[in-house]
C-alpha cells in the first residue's frame, strides 16, 4: 500500500514538474531580452510607452535616430519600445501583451489616464531610475511626453542626468540644443 501511494504521489509531482511555468507577457518579455542587453552591456534601459497613432511618439522617434543623437543615447542607453493605447485609434490589438499592467508596475499609474509617449529609464536589473512625470508646482507629476515646452525639456534633461550620469557635458549640450532646436522650428511652425 505504501509503495502505491508513493508511486501515484510521484506520478503526481511528475506531472506538475512537466507544465511550463506561467508564460511572460510580451511587454514583460521585452523588459527581459533589455535587461539582458543592459547587464551585458553595463548600460540602464531607456523604455518607451508609445503607440502608433501618436505624432508626439514619431517625433520622440525621429530625435532619438537622428545621427549626431542616436549613438549618444545607445552609448548610454539600450532603447527597448512597447505599444499602450492603441484602443484610441481603435486597434486594441497593436498593443503590447502587458503594456498596461508593465507600466502600472514600474510607475504607479494608471495606463488609463497616462499620456503617450511615456517614458521610464531603468536600471541594468529593471529598476525604475526616473520616469517623464515630470513635477508640476503645486499640483501632481505630469508626463512631458515629447518634450517640447521649455520646462519639458528641463525635466527631460534631468531624466538624462539621472538615467546616464556619466554623459558628458558636451552630450548633454548637444541633446539640448536638439531639442531647443526642434520645440522653436513646432513653435514657430504653429504660427505660421
Amino acid at each position: 500500500m505504501v509503495k502505491q501511494k508513493l508511486a501515484v504521489l510521484i506520478a503526481v509531482l511528475a506531472l506538475f514538474s512537466v507544465v511550463p511555468a506561467r508564460a511572460q507577457s510580451a511587454a514583460a518579455q521585452v523588459l527581459i531580452d533589455a535587461q539582458t542587453r543592459a547587464a551585458g552591456e553595463h548600460k540602464n534601459i531607456f523604455l518607451i510607452f508609445g503607440a502608433s497613432w501618436c505624432g508626439p511618439c514619431h517625433q520622440l522617434d525621429s530625435f532619438m535616430q537622428a545621427p549626431e543623437l542616436k549613438t549618444i543615447f545607445e552609448k548610454y542607453f539600450v532603447i527597448a519600445k512597447v505599444h499602450i493605447a492603441e484602443e484610441a485609434s481603435k486597434h486594441p490589438e497593436r498593443n503590447t501583451p502587458g503594456s498596461d499592467a508593465l507600466l502600472q508596475k514600474l510607475t504607479g499609474n494608471d495606463p488609463k489616464n497616462t499620456g503617450v509617449p511615456f517614458i521610464v529609464f531603468l536600471d541594468g536589473a529593471g529598476k525604475p531610475i526616473v520616469n517623464s512625470d515630470g513635477p508640476v508646482p503645486g499640483a501632481a507629476p505630469e508626463n512631458i511626453g515629447y518634450p517640447v515646452l521649455p520646462e519639458e525639456i528641463t525635466w527631460f534633461m534631468e531624466m538624462l542626468k539621472r538615467g546616464a550620469p556619466s554623459m558628458s557635458a558636451a552630450e548633454m549640450d548637444k541633446i539640448y540644443a536638439s531639442l531647443k532646436k526642434a520645440a522653436e522650428k513646432q513653435t514657430n511652425g504653429s504660427h505660421e
